[in-house]
């Protein structure tokens, strides 16, 4: 796929170094951190939003969901809505669809991103198809995307912690 040696030559022109890696065919950002025996918080997904009508990037931790009343809250903005694989799939014409990488600046779109992904080293994501992912250090993403950082997602499955009782 052309998309992967775009990223790739992205990536070394600005002195990134990565590691790619191919897996079995995964359509989800879920199926995609199983497969490479990645944490799903490791693994970013895309997600196409419309702002008031404007196409934007929206990239979280595979195991977070977009909670799209907050979004709207916390852009300040009167409508959000997810996208369509319709109203998108033109703008990624290298790109496998639903796998576009993060990198808005490469399509240019505006790029938000979910705050617990600066909690991680390395950020790892779909390189333009189905079957390949690249890893590079977080910073270095942050670097070239200049992302903003925004509070927008839930825990797809929230930790619950239950107190034990000791027998004594």
């Amino acid at each position: 796929m052309v998309v992967a040696r775009r990223i790739k030559e992205y990536l070394e022109q600005n002195g990134v170094e990565y590691k790619s890696l191919v897996h079995p065919t995964a359509y989800t950002a879920q199926e995609v951190a199983a497969t490479t025996h990645i944490r799903g918080k490791e693994v970013a997904k895309v997600v196409m939003v419309k702002v008031d009508d404007k196409m934007i990037m929206a990239v979280l931790p595979a195991a977070h969901k977009i909670d799209l009343a907050q979004l709207k809250e916390v852009l300040g903005v009167k409508k959000v809505e997810l996208a369509t694989e319709d109203e998108f799939k033109e703008m990624f014409p290298d790109c496998e669809i639903g796998a576009q990488p993060p990198f808005g600046n490469l399509y240019n779109l505006e790029v938000i991103a979910a705050k617990p992904l600066w909690e991680n080293e390395e950020i790892t994501f779909n390189a333009g198809t189905h079957t390949d992912v690249i890893t590079i250090p977080f910073s270095d993403w942050e670097r070239l995307v200049k992302p903003r950082q925004v509070e927008f997602t839930q825990p797809i499955y929230p930790i619950q912690y239950t107190s034990l009782k000791i027998a004594g």
